[in-house]
């Protein structure tokens, strides 16, 4: 039996209604039959606008015979019902396969930077669009993503969708991708699962009643109430970002994202530090993209992976030239320095004498050789506040066992219960920065971010610096925490800290906030009160405020604690030497990641001690880079990679001159919205029932802020909607009042809809244009096994044959555009109506005929990666020892077959789904006289 498929935009009839088909995924095979699985919204009259999902072995589903189309005459004035239709059936069509070009880089809220679609242009040249976006900090990841997903969603890829974040960028990623883009995804936090479970069945998987979900990695580990619900779940496209902290084969996030990997067509990893070091680790993140992309964990090159990844940095050439401006260029990371008070000198002379001296100590170390480290513990502990070296040692007596060290221990805590807040030297200087250079006082508008290792030190912080800055009114001074802070009071700080009618001034933070979170909008001085045994962390912290999006120069300083006491590590002997290596790596190669070849905070941070224990000075460690690192070449360059070539551009057919053209039309001519007001540059109105229903998918913060459902405000205007996105971050809300019309928002879509259900079942409309004999206007789509449109060409048939033309210019050289007129001259259609099987006919033999250039342009980029599985395959093999062979061949074997798989469903397959839209005929064709009353 020849196989067959229902392409989105396929009229289909099941259950003696039509639908229009939305999705379709092939499930399986049962017998000779595939089985799929069907999304559609209803088109005829008791089903219109409801939307459905069938599975073929459970109902009869028919494609609608194109042969049996009815023409109609469209008597509608400028042929306006004619025009939208088809503008609607070109939207509604997803792009095929073999479309690579960008469709939608400019249709969004975003500055037009080739740069930033970049990473959609590399994962549009895959098999499917799986890459790691591994640009540094501050870039615009959240943007290069939001750029995939509509890209995806234009070519029907991206209808369920999975984005999983750390739990303090939630919002904020939500956020972005619903200002800028109009893609809405409904918010599992803590909050958001309350409200689900109100609003869901109980028991009912919520991955199966919302298509666009975002939650937190940390939400999702819990497999008690998740695990069992994503092993049922397929994806679209899946996105993890800080993708980083999946590595590890053994934890719980590395077990779910290999599941979710397995699970999805398109997967997006994004980190600015994707790896730990180790080159099994990162082939195993690789892994998760392309199975058979790496042959040896331990030998890779950048050459290996490009088709997989993209790195660039701020000072990659092509970011750098296109961003000008646009981003200010970071200040000096400034050094100020605070000389010890006599409390804390004396602390400095025990952890010198006693703890630092090692078996230079009378008597020998007070710690044995496995706790060597712990010295150094103490050590950051006291440069970071006398509170975090009290509760170090605090915690550290509970578990004591050696006499020598609780006595040591019980002087220190001693020497730390004498140090008051006025001993402080790093406090009162940090005062005096916060207040007096940096202008962080009562009535001031400057804001900014401090930042601790400990958080007993910003506990601290936190509660003695509103006095002491005359910042006592409630909300002026906030403080992030990881631990013991929900999710929700973590989103809430950083929405207030974003918002410059907001009464906070300062922010104190731990490194909670030092990954992904947007600390720029109104700040741009950050204070590091301790600084990071890390290059990484010091480059992340700075991150926050030093991004796309600052209009300010960044400003950093750091302070450091010095001591008089012969010996002593103060600050100068590490702090001060790393913020000078962070600045200069930025400055010279746009990142500090690759200088110690360690590429994890906490490895670096680890063998900095271990090199200082071992009698090395901080300036070898600097320059003593790690001997066997794997990533220079993958993670060294900072050209990025990329010609001077903007990305390629899609050809997209289009009737209408863009979206705002096409949705005031629809909405005037079939008078969808009753109360529309439009003042040029906003349109206001209350949803119709259908449309409300549909924004129940929104983000709930942003419908519970404007009341959506009952009046909704948006507009085409990019600089209007900008204007409102701006003064949203200037009120007490980040979501703007007045929404941007994107291609892909819920209301152009809901008027997408509402177009094509509007013509009868398998009607197609007959329009008097600039022609010389009646015209077919007929679709042609091939699909591959999953249901995925892989070529889809748009014929304009006439009793000659296929023309030569695109059918786009045919239209336009017949004149079928806005000011045509429609005299309402009846027209005899049985003429007509007899010709449509032939021209069936004939655009069915011209796709026949032309179906080996297709199948070659489907299938050369599948034998090439067919090739190369082949060659994977005899390298993965290559010197492996017999006794663990048979395993391995098992494991390559299984990989090999499930990859040829995926080659075999990419492939054209069963016959064309032809559809006629409509006819064109000649003015002075088969008029029979005017129609009574039309005008």
């Amino acid at each position: 039996m020849t196989e067959t498929s229902f392409p989105p935009g396929a009229r289909i009839e099941v259950r003696d209604a039509e639908w229009i088909v939305r999705t379709c995924a092939q499930l399986s095979t049962a017998g000779d039959q595939p089985r799929y699985k069907i999304t559609a919204v209803g088109a005829s009259e008791f089903v219109r606008d409801e939307d459905a999902v069938f599975f073929t072995d459970l109902d009869t589903v028919s494609l609608l015979k194109p042969e049996e189309t009815v023409l109609e005459q469209d008597m509608t004035p400028r042929f306006a019902q004619s025009r939208l239709f088809i503008e609607a059936v070109l939207r509604r069509t997803p792009l095929p396969q073999t479309e690579k070009g960008l469709a939608l880089a400019d249709r969004f809220l975003l500055d037009p930077l080739p740069y930033q679609r970049r990473p959609a242009e590399l994962a549009l040249k895959g098999l499917r669009p799986r890459i790691l976006i591994a640009d540094v900090v501050g870039l615009g990841k959240t943007l290069e993503i939001g750029l995939i997903l509509a890209e995806l969603i234009r070519r029907g890829r991206g209808e369920r969708i999975l984005v999983v974040t750390p739990q303090q960028v939630l919002e904020q990623f939500q956020h972005e991708l619903w200002t800028r883009f109009a893609i809405p995804l409904i918010r599992l936090d803590s909050v958001g699962i309350e409200r689900i479970q109100r609003e869901i069945p109980a028991g009912r998987n919520p991955f199966t009643y919302y298509k666009r979900i975002i939650v937190s990695i940390d939400t999702l580990k819990n497999e008690g109430k998740y695990g069992q619900h994503l092993e049922k779940m397929d994806w679209d496209a899946v996105v993890i970002d800080e993708s980083h902290n999946l590595i590890g084969e053994a934890s719980l996030r590395n077990k779910l994202a290999r599941l979710l990997a397995r699970r999805t067509d398109a997967l997006l990893l994004a980190s600015a530090t994707p790896h730990n070091g180790n080159s099994e680790s990162f082939a195993e993140l690789i892994r998760m993209l392309d199975p058979a992309a790496i042959a040896d964990d331990r030998s890779y090159s950048a050459k290996d992976i490009e088709h997989l990844y993209i790195r660039r940095t701020k000072i990659s050439p092509e970011v750098r030239d296109q961003m000008g401006a646009k981003w200010p260029e970071r200040g000096p990371s400034v050094p100020v320095r605070c000389a010890a008070t006599p409390a804390e000198e004396k602390v400095f002379e025990e952890l010198t004498q006693v703890w630092l001296a090692g078996d230079q100590r009378a008597g020998g170390p007070v710690v044995d050789g496995k706790n060597r480290l712990f010295p150094y513990t103490l050590l950051k502990a006291f440069l970071s506040s006398h509170k975090a070296l009290a509760k170090t040692v605090g915690n550290r007596l509970k578990n004591a066992k050696e006499p020598r060290e609780i006595d040591a221990l019980k002087t220190l805590a001693d020497l730390t219960t004498r140090i008051n807040d006025a001993d402080s030297a790093k406090l009162d200087a940090l005062v005096r920065l916060l207040r007096d250079e940096i202008g962080v006082r009562h009535g001031g508008e400057t804001r900014a971010v401090v930042f601790s290792e400990s958080v007993e030190t910003v506990r601290w912080l936190a509660e003695v610096l509103p006095k002491r800055l005359g910042l006592t009114g409630k909300g002026q001074v906030e403080m992030m925490l990881g631990n013991g802070m929900s999710d929700q009071q973590q989103q809430e700080i950083i929405e207030r800290f974003g918002l410059s009618d907001a009464p906070v001034r300062l922010l104190v933070t731990t490194d909670v906030t030092s990954e992904g979170v947007n600390l720029h909008r109104q700040c741009h001085h950050l204070v590091h009160y301790d600084v990071p045994w890390s290059l990484i962390r010091i480059e992340q912290r700075n991150g926050r405020i030093d991004r796309y999006g600052q209009t300010r120069q960044p400003q950093f300083r750091a302070l450091i604690l010095t001591s008089e006491v012969e010996g002593a590590k103060d600050d100068r002997a590490v702090a001060e030497k790393l913020l000078e290596k962070e600045e200069t790596a930025h400055r010279t190669l746009g990142t500090a990641e690759a200088e110690t070849g360690e590429y994890r905070a906490e490895s670096e941070e680890r063998r900095l001690i271990q090199d200082l224990l071992a009698g090395k000075t901080v300036e070898q460690f600097l320059t003593e880079r790690k001997a066997d690192d794997p990533f220079a070449d993958l993670f060294g360059s900072i050209d990025g990679g990329v010609t001077d070539a903007d990305p390629l551009r899609a050809d997209v057919p289009r009737l209408f001159d863009g979206s705002e053209a096409f949705v005031k039309e629809a909405v005037d001519t079939l008078g969808l919205l009753k109360d529309l007001e439009d003042d040029g540059v906003m349109l206001a109105f209350e949803p119709p029932p259908d449309l409300a229903h549909r924004l129940s998918a929104l983000p709930a913060d942003y419908l519970r802020t404007h009341d959506v459902r009952r009046r909704m405000k948006v507009t085409f205007d990019r600089k209007e909607a900008q204007r409102k996105l701006d003064e949203a971050r200037r009120t007490k809300t980040m979501w703007p009042e007045i929404a941007y019309l994107s291609d892909l928002h819920p209301m152009v879509d809901w008027v997408t809809d509402k177009v094509l259900v509007r013509l009868g079942r398998q009607k197609a409309p007959v329009v008097t244009a600039q022609v010389d004999e009646p015209t077919f206007l007929i679709q042609g789509i091939y699909s591959n096994r999953l249901g995925q449109p892989t070529v889809v060409e748009w014929m304009a048939v006439t009793p000659v044959g296929v023309l030569d033309r695109k059918m786009t210019d045919v239209l336009a050289a017949a004149g079928v555009e806005p000011k045509m007129i429609n005299t309402g001259q009846v027209i005899d259609l049985r003429p007509l109506q007899e010709r449509v099987p032939q021209a069936v006919a004939t655009a069915r033999a011209h796709l026949e005929e032309r179906r080996s250039a297709y199948e070659k342009q489907v299938v050369e980029p599948l034998d090439l990666y067919r090739d190369r599985l082949g060659e994977w395959q005899q390298l993965t093999l290559d010197g492996v020892h017999a006794s663990q062979r048979g395993r391995k061949e098992q494991r390559v074997r299984e990989t090999v077959e499930r990859q040829q798989r995926l080659l075999d469903s990419l492939k054209i397959t069963g016959e064309p789904l032809l559809r006629v839209l409509a006819v064109l005929v000649p003015h002075d064709g088969h008029q029979t006289g005017p129609q009574d009353g039309h005008r």
